[in-house]
C-alpha cells in the first residue's frame, strides 16, 4: 500500500500538467512564484493554487530578453514558460512575492511580457515582527482579496477564508508528520519518493494530498522503525529537487532525514495562528512568526542554529547546503549558516543547484566526497 501511495505522489511530481489540467475542468487555477504567498486566499476564492518552480525540461530561449544571464534559473524557466505560451493554456493569473530583486523585476518582467495571464503583486515586508509590519501585509493582502474575487466572479467570506485556513493547518501538520515518519523509516521512504511527496503538494487540491499523506502516515506508523545502512543527512537551501542529484545521494548512501528547504518543509512548519482581528491578519501573523527562511528577516540568524538543532533531533551525521545559483539572499546567509552548523557539531557540504544544469558532475563529486568523509 505504502509504495503505491508515494507512486501516485510520484505521477503528480512528474506529470504536473496532466493533474493541473484536470482540475481546471472545473475552476480556476492561479500560479503561486517561489518563494511563499497566500494559498488559503486562493482556495477561499474556490480556485486551485499551484506552485510553479521552474523546470528541468525547458530550454531558455525567450526570457534571456528580460533577464541576464545570471539570474537564478528557477525565475529564468518561469518566464521561458510564461513567454512561449506553455502557462497560458493552465493558468489564469499568477501571484509574485516581493521577497527580493529578481523577484520584484519578475513581476515587471511578466506585467511587461506577458500579456493573457493577469499579474497580481504582493510585497512582503522585511519589519515583519512590529505592529506595522503586520498592519502593512494585512493590506496587500486586502488588495491581492479585492484582485482574486474580480477573477473568481465572486466574494471570499471570511467563512470561506477561515475554512481554508483550517485545511491548510491540517496539511500542514500532517507534512511535518510525514517529515517526521519518513526521518524514522528510511528504508521505505528514500530520497526520490521523500522529494516527490513534497513537490505533489504544489499541483494538489490540497485536501486531496491531504487524504494522500495521511494514508502514507497512517501506513508508516504500523511499521517498524528501520535502522538505515548508510549515512543520514539533514537539507537546506531553497529547492531540492533535481532527479539526479537526488539519485547521487542513493548512489552515495545518503540519506535525507529533514529540511529546511523553502520548496519543502518551510511551507509548512508554521501554522496560520490563531491571532488576529480576522483571518486576512492570522495570514499576516503567519509571516511574523515564520523563522529559519532565508526570505523572512532575521537579524539573529537562526537558520543555521535551526538546521543544528534539526541535525541532532533526526540523529544526522551531516548537513548538505543546496545554494540555488545567484540567489544572492542565500549567499549572503550561507557562510554565517555554515559557521552555525559546524559550531553544532555537523560536516556540512555546499554545492550550486542551477536547473539548467541539472547533470552537474560538479555536484556528483561533491556528494560522492562528502559521502567519503562522513
Amino acid at each position: 500500500m505504502i509504495k503505491e501511495l508515494l507512486k501516485q505522489c510520484e505521477d503528480v511530481a512528474l506529470n504536473p500538467k496532466d493533474v493541473i489540467g484536470k482540475y481546471k475542468e472545473d475552476r480556476k487555477v492561479i500560479a503561486m512564484a517561489p518563494l511563499y504567498g497566500p494559498e488559503e486566499l486562493v482556495y477561499a476564492a474556490g480556485m486551485l493554487p499551484v506552485g510553479i518552480w521552474g523546470s528541468y525540461k525547458v530550454e531558455i530561449d525567450l526570457a534571456k530578453q528580460y533577464f541576464p544571464a545570471f539570474c537564478a534559473s528557477v525565475i529564468m524557466a518561469d518566464m521561458e514558460l510564461a513567454l512561449n505560451g506553455t502557462y497560458e493554456k493552465y493558468i489564469d493569473a499568477v501571484i509574485i512575492p516581493g521577497m527580493s530583486d529578481t523577484l520584484n523585476s519578475f513581476g515587471q518582467n511578466w506585467k511587461s511580457g506577458v500579456k493573457n495571464i493577469p499579474f497580481i503583486s504582493i510585497v512582503y515586508p522585511q519589519n515583519r515582527k512590529i505592529e506595522c509590519g503586520v498592519k502593512f501585509l494585512t493590506a496587500e493582502l486586502e488588495d491581492v482579496k479585492k484582485k482574486l474575487e474580480e477573477i473568481a466572479g465572486k466574494e471570499i467570506t471570511e467563512e470561506a477564508l477561515a475554512e481554508a485556513i483550517d485545511l491548510y493547518n491540517a496539511h500542514r501538520k500532517a507534512m511535518r508528520d510525514f517529515s517526521e515518519l519518513a526521518a524514522s523509516h528510511p528504508n521505505t521512504v528514500d530520497n526520490r519518493g521523500r522529494a516527490f511527496v513534497y513537490k505533489s503538494a504544489h499541483f494538489m487540491d490540497k485536501k486531496d494530498h491531504l487524504e494522500i499523506v495521511e494514508k502514507i502516515n497512517e501506513e508508516l506508523k504500523n511499521l517498524p522503525e528501520e535502522e538505515f545502512a548508510g549515512k543520514r543527512v539533514v537539507t537546506t537551501g531553497l529547492i531540492l529537487d533535481d532527479e539526479s542529484t537526488l539519485q547521487a545521494l542513493e548512489d552515495n548512501n545518503l540519506r535525507i532525514v529533514g529540511d529546511l528547504v523553502a520548496h519543502e518543509s518551510i511551507q509548512y512548519n508554521t501554522d496560520v495562528p490563531a491571532d488576529g482581528e480576522n483571518a486576512l491578519e492570522r495570514i499576516a501573523n503567519q509571516w511574523r512568526d515564520i523563522e529559519g527562511f532565508t526570505a523572512a528577516y532575521d537579524p539573529k540568524k537562526l537558520r543555521g542554529i535551526m538546521v543544528g538543532e534539526l541535525a541532532k533531533e533526526r540523529k544526522a551525521d551531516g548537513v548538505i547546503f543546496a545554494l540555488l545559483k545567484f540567489s544572492d539572499f542565500e549567499e549572503y546567509d550561507m557562510p554565517i549558516c555554515l559557521r552555525d552548523i559546524r559550531d553544532a557539531g555537523f560536516p556540512v557540504v555546499e554545492f550550486d543547484v542551477d536547473q539548467q544544469d541539472n547533470s552537474s558532475e560538479q555536484v556528483k563529486t561533491r556528494v560522492q566526497s562528502f559521502s567519503e568523509m562522513l
